[in-house]
């Protein structure tokens, strides 16, 4: 199967939604299944990950409701507040949908007191390992030195690193973050989406050529085992269609094997989140 491992559905809400800005206003509406679908069939891809966007468990709830409706999800990450005392209580509550195979909480740009620093929050992640949930890691690449203490933390944890961490690739800066990413990689448990690129890129000026240094480094550290096709969908939207960034990481592709191939659309996303 071919998977995208990384897109949303919204009811577009101007409170809700106020991170979309003016250069975000393609994206100020509804986006539902029926909407990706004409994506995926036009590519052949089989199915996708629809990961939250609002921090709210009713969002949870909507998506795994879609996913009941539209087989194309063939998973959801979600959002319980991991800051809550009964933070495991909610784990064991959601167990009862199998399409649930994990959660994510809007770390990117926060204090590192927040979240990677927070001890009631750091021991909420690590139990998420005995309740058989994965955790997406969203942060900003200035983020990644505390990023790397609070994973260093959770050995037993399966993470996955969301939109390569969202380096600064329309300013070219590169050294500091393929620094951080081969620290990262070196934990056995993470996984890297190559995803969320075309948007910390130059939005209207973008080439393959902007990007690509970007793919070989989070490939080469994080090896062909561990990368995962992601599109950010509808997100990608402000800086190019869906089909520009599948051709990215398909160009990119071309210099790996077929098995190799098939382990980047599909197979590493299927295995990281036990579809």
């Amino acid at each position: 199967m071919r998977i995208d491992a990384h897109q949303h559905f919204w009811k577009y809400s101007p409170i809700a939604h106020e991170w979309m800005d003016e250069s975000m206003k393609v994206i100020r509406k509804d986006f539902s299944p029926t909407d990706l679908a004409k994506e995926l069939h036009a590519l052949h891809i089989d199915g996708t990950v629809a990961v939250q966007v609002d921090q709210t468990e009713t969002e949870t709830q909507y998506l795994l409701d879609l996913a009941a409706e539209h087989d194309l999800i063939k998973a959801v990450v979600g959002w319980i507040d991991l800051h809550s005392p009964n933070a495991i209580e909610r784990m064991h509550y959601w167990k009862k949908n199998s399409v649930l195979k994990g959660f994510r909480c809007i770390m990117q740009g926060q204090p590192d007191e927040a979240y990677l620093t927070n001890k009631e929050f750091l021991a909420n992640v690590k139990t998420l390992a005995s309740v058989d949930y994965s955790y997406d890691l969203l942060v900003y690449h200035n983020q990644f030195p505390s990023l790397i203490k609070f994973v260093d933390k959770l050995p037993d944890n399966r993470m996955i690193l969301d939109h390569i961490g969202k380096p600064d690739i329309k300013n070219k800066n590169i050294k500091d973050w393929q620094a951080n990413i081969k620290t990262l990689a070196q934990h056995p448990g993470i996984y890297c989406k190559l995803s969320g690129m075309i948007t910390e890129a130059d939005y209207k000026h973008w080439t393959y050529d902007d990007l690509k240094p970007y793919l070989e480094i989070a490939a080469e550290y994080f090896g062909v085992d561990r990368i995962c096709f992601g599109t950010d969908w509808p997100v990608c939207l402000v800086a190019g269609s869906y089909q520009q960034v599948y051709q990215v990481v398909q160009k990119f592709s071309t210099q790996l094997t077929k098995d190799q191939q098939d382990k980047l659309f599909g197979a590493n996303t299927i295995k990281f989140y036990k579809l």
